[in-house]
């Protein structure tokens, strides 16, 4: 018999508990209070939890379109579903990461990042996001194939984003005592946490490719999203010196943006 502790049916049993509490940590969805969860080293089921956010918002754009919507509100619920998903768990922590670089003192920013109310710059890199992710979206379903490319967009931006966070979390240190992000890093440690989730993401590529014939858009993004991905978080490492709960949110954010705005130099 395989000992449930130590074998296969524990470590089964361990990693589907780790994948529903990353499921509960990463989403506003709740699940059955009897499932089990695991907290430990949820971030490596990042990438996995935003395929299926990217999967959710891409069949919601399909649904839309069948009935009709036209492409810029059906962009927006799009964008909407996918805060709504989340609960707005990246975007707040993209809003107060732009109020702590705001900061001359570099002594104050995680002061300032802690701080619940939202500043100028926070509001103002909300903005930001949302349009650039909107017209993003909208470029890509006004393409030849729309469809296909406005769905490679949000699985693969979705996907690498929180590919990018785990590397942020396994690569640099974190800056604060406590907080919502610490416990990430004690589980996680070096670059070889993020070697897996890639392969598996450019195995997801390969299937997308595939299924919609877009080879060329879908290398792109490949090649284009784990650029992105990786040096938005070492941007941020080299602006505070470490990462916090807030900038792996910032990074998630701002790498779906880019990644979008990549896609769309290939239409």
């Amino acid at each position: 018999m395989v000992d449930e502790e130590h074998g296969i049916g524990g470590w089964l049993h361990g990693a589907l508990g780790q994948a529903i509490a990353a499921w509960l940590f990463y989403t506003a969805i709740p699940l059955p209070a009897s499932w089990p969860v695991k907290f430990q080293a949820i971030a490596r089921f990042a990438p996995a939890i935003g395929i299926l956010i990217g999967t959710g918002t891409a069949v919601m754009n399909w649904g839309l379109s069948v009935v009709g919507m036209p492409v810029w509100p059906r962009m927006a619920v799009v964008i909407a579903l996918g805060i709504g998903i989340t609960g707005g768990l990246h975007l707040d922590g993209a809003m107060d990461t732009a109020d702590g670089l705001s900061v001359m003192d570099p002594e104050r920013r995680l002061e300032v990042m802690a701080d619940s109310v939202v500043g100028a710059f926070g509001a103002i890199a909300l903005g930001v996001i949302l349009l650039l992710k909107l017209t993003a979206l909208v470029s890509l379903a006004s393409a030849p194939h729309g469809l296909q490319r406005v769905g490679i967009g949000l699985v693969g931006s979705a996907a690498w984003g929180r590919w990018g966070q785990l590397m942020a979390i396994a690569q640099y240190p974190y800056l604060k005592g406590e907080g919502k992000g610490k416990f990430h890093r004690e589980d996680i440690q070096g670059w070889r946490e993020g070697i897996v989730p890639a392969c598996g993401l450019w195995g997801l590529l390969g299937l997308l490719g595939w299924g919609t014939g877009l080879w060329v858009e879908v290398v792109a993004l490949g090649i284009g999203g784990m650029a992105i991905a990786w040096g938005i978080g070492a941007w941020f490492n080299r602006q505070l010196g470490g990462h916090t709960g807030d900038t792996y949110g910032a990074v998630v954010e701002w790498t779906e943006a880019f990644i979008l705005l990549w896609l769309t130099l290939w239409l």
